[in-house]
């Protein structure tokens, strides 16, 4: 009897093997019909386990987006009565089952067909804790995840268990994941559905406006677009966020046809809803033109109640309260009025760009960048309008929770006005900690200065005035982290900023480093969109004399720190081997250009005394000297051989320079751009006389221009490589140096 059952489970073991060999040979094959005929001829191939991962036909059937399949495998399944919940519950070694991969890949059918099947598949977590609807959210997948929220037991956001499946392991929620995959459309569903995850910290601190904070490339202060792009930019229109519409219309039920029209109509179809598109826009544009008296009368009234606020404004100042209509932001460029011919103005010239300029794949990625900035500033303002970070809980803790550990801290110097010790008083009440001072986490404004985004500074100070006075570890504000981190838009933006008190600008860090003393400090970069040391050591110079001429000479009246340095004296100390490097680099482009300027001096001279057509004998006068060319000739020639001359004098004193700090100011920039300047007249002199000396040559004839346009191309050659310096040098002489755009990149 014992021989029999053992024969009996060798020959089951066997035939499960045999199935699941068969089942993997037929899913690698792609031959689903026979997998769905051996679902339902063995019940055996249900739980089999058919890959090295502990996948299943049906987590195959998935990921190879076989819609159909899976409604067939699921039918299947759910006709068993016994093990109908076992099988589609099956988890591979990743903890995966075949709704988390249907989440994963964003089908709606998949995901409406196998939640249906076994709702109880949504709270199913793998290793990590992940949920199928915190996979959509991990990669984007917005239907998948409307879909999977409306078909969750807790869609009342007053249930206990609302969020229970929107966390994983590290605390990360789907809005950490959504915001961090710069996936916004599906991060603006997410907060207007489950609005408390707003301030939902993970194991980091993080919450997500702190993971915003640290994208600065999403914002428009963190692009840098030339001129060319930032018409193309501006003229681009991008519709901003809604709310997605009801569940009915994300998720389709099993086996409804998304259109009720037969797939050789759809041409047809589609012409007719271009019709109606047009119609709609003509209906629009009539419409808004009818009531133009209207909306004028309108605009006067809201100019004359602008007027007399400004009026009733102390000493004439525009005041604009957080969040009002009349802010820079939300404050229309055109009448409202005008919208659709300026909207039908930015079709057509995108048309003609595209047509004649830009190409499809230039104005779809500036098309995604705008995007970007639009839909990021707006997951800003509704972060911030849920946000309670700077609000005190039941007990009133959060604000006060590190009072005592801040007791015995001071500021490094004092100062005599009747307002700092309230400022004192505040910045130790709002520059808590949670986890001590060495672990400090740094709030999303400290963050956001750090990396110079400057919409959200500026709006969470508008939202939450008390952020000014935000300390990191270090007890740096935001116009000390702005300054360390060369934020130059930002601070500029900052000093604009009429509401901040002198007391901000003044702030010393526990080092007992001011604005100037950061402002001196090299940091392991080099932030500065120019090139060449000596460029780079003159944007550091330009950068410390501007935030020390951007405030009072008594802001920087204690000029020590704790280590009894000055900001000069940490200018100098870090950089040392800066300016050794630029002084080397400024020895060997003057040299080399010396060395091409002797050279065109040599040709010029030898020009100049060879006349083409030589010398009247009796009179010793040039015989050409009345023809056009001549004149031409002589002309060039002297400018060329001027020049050069004149340009490797330059460069000599620029070689006899002491190569100080605060040479690479004024005097070394400026001797660069003469010298380079007449170097390009005498090349562009010495080619020009060349050409005239060649109309003389008859037997040339028709090589003339071969030879001249070898000239141009030799002549464009140089200037080319060369003119990008001669730019960076043009553009260093601005108030301001400006900041390379992949240094915001993180």
């Amino acid at each position: 009897m014992a021989n029999i059952e053992l024969d009996d489970r060798v020959m089951s073991e066997e035939t499960e093997e045999t199935i699941k060999r068969r089942l993997f040979k037929l899913c690698m094959k792609g031959e689903w019909g026979k997998v769905v005929d051996t679902y339902e001829s063995d019940k055996m191939a249900h739980m089999a386990r058919i890959t090295s991962t502990g996948d299943t036909a049906l987590h195959l059937a998935v990921t190879d987006g076989q819609n159909y399949v899976v409604q067939q495998l699921v039918k299947v399944l759910m006709c068993e009565e016994g093990q109908r919940k076992e099988s589609l519950m099956i988890q591979n070694d990743r903890g995966n089952t075949a709704l988390h991969f249907a989440a994963s890949g964003g089908s709606v059918e998949m995901c409406e067909c196998i939640a249906y099947a076994e709702p109880s598949l949504l709270r199913m977590r793998n290793v990590d804790g992940e949920t199928p609807i915190f996979l959509a959210a991990l990669h984007g997948r917005k239907e998948a995840f409307l879909c999977l929220h409306y078909r969750s037991d807790y869609t009342n956001q007053m249930h206990f268990n609302y969020d229970s499946n929107c966390t994983r392991n590290d605390g990360d929620t789907i809005l950490h994941s959504a915001i961090a995959g710069d996936f916004f459309d599906l991060a603006f569903q997410i907060i207007h559905l489950y609005g408390n995850l707003v301030d939902r910290e993970n194991v980091s601190g993080f919450t997500p406006l702190h993971l915003l904070a640290n994208k600065p490339s999403v914002f428009r202060s963190g692009n840098r677009l030339g001129r060319f792009e930032a018409m193309i930019y501006y003229a681009i229109t991008v519709k901003e966020l809604e709310v997605a519409p009801s569940y009915q219309q994300q998720c389709p039920t099993t086996g409804k046809e998304k259109n009720s029209y037969p797939k050789n109509y759809q041409t047809c179809m589609g012409f007719l809803r271009l019709i109606k598109i047009f119609t709609l826009f003509v209906t629009k544009l009539f419409t808004q033109f009818l009531y133009i008296k209207q909306q004028q009368d309108q605009i006067g009234t809201e100019r004359d109640l602008e007027a007399s606020t400004k009026i009733a404004t102390n000493n004439g100042a525009e005041t604009n309260s957080p969040g009002s209509e009349t802010s820079d932001r939300s404050s229309p460029l055109f009448p409202v009025n005008y919208q659709s011919c300026v909207d039908l103005y930015k079709f057509i010239f995108i048309k003609i760009m595209l047509t004649f300029f830009a190409t499809e794949p230039t104005i779809r990625n500036i098309q995604e960048i705008k995007e970007k900035n639009v839909w990021s500033g707006q997951i800003m303002d509704e972060l911030l309008k849920r946000a309670s970070m700077y609000e005190c809980d039941d007990k009133g803790s959060k604000p006060l929770q590190n009072w005592g550990e801040h007791q015995d801290q001071t500021n490094p110097y004092s100062f005599n006005e009747g307002d700092n010790a309230l400022d004192d008083i505040i910045e130790k009440q709002h520059s808590y900690t949670t986890q001590g001072d060495d672990e400090k986490m740094e709030t999303p404004v400290l963050i956001a200065a750090k990396n110079g985004v400057t919409e959200m500074v500026e709006k969470i100070l508008e939202v939450y005035p008390i952020a000014v006075d935000d300390l990191d570890a270090k007890k740096k504000n935001i116009v000390l982290l702005a300054i360390e981190n060369r934020q130059i838009y930002l601070y500029e933006s900052l000093l604009r900023n009429k509401s901040l008190r002198e007391s901000t600008f003044r702030k010393v860090d526990s080092e007992g480093n001011t604005a100037l003393h950061l402002a001196a400090k090299l940091g392991n970069y080099k932030p500065w969109l120019i090139s060449g040391d000596a460029l780079q050591m003159h944007c550091e110079l330009k950068w410390y004399l501007f935030v020390r001429d951007s405030m009072p000479s008594h802001f920087f009246r204690y000029k020590y720190n704790n280590e009894n340095k000055t900001p000069r004296d940490i200018f100098i100390e870090t950089h040392r081997d800066l300016v050794r490097a630029a002084g080397e680099w400024q020895k060997r482009t003057s040299e080399c250009s010396s060395v091409v300027a002797a050279l065109i001096a040599t040709v010029a001279f030898s020009s100049s005394t060879n006349v083409p057509g030589g010398f009247q004998e009796d009179a010793g006068t040039p015989i050409l000297e009345n023809r056009p060319e001549f004149k031409t000739f002589a002309i060039s020639s002297i400018v060329a051989l001027c020049c050069s001359v004149a340009s490797m004098v330059c460069f000599l004193s620029i070689l006899t320079s002491r190569y100080q700090e605060h040479d690479f100011g004024k005097t070394l920039p400026w001797k660069l751009i003469f010298s380079l300047t007449l170097l390009y007249v005498a090349i562009t002199s010495s080619i020009v006389s060349f050409c005239a000396g060649h109309f003389y040559v008859d037997q040339l004839g028709s090589l003339a221009l071969p030879v001249y346009a070898i000239l141009c191309l030799s002549m464009a050659i140089f200037a080319l490589s060369q003119f990008p310096l001669y730019i960076d040098l043009i553009r260093a002489t601005k108030k301001v140096p400006e900041r390379d755009q992949e240094t915001f990149l993180q």
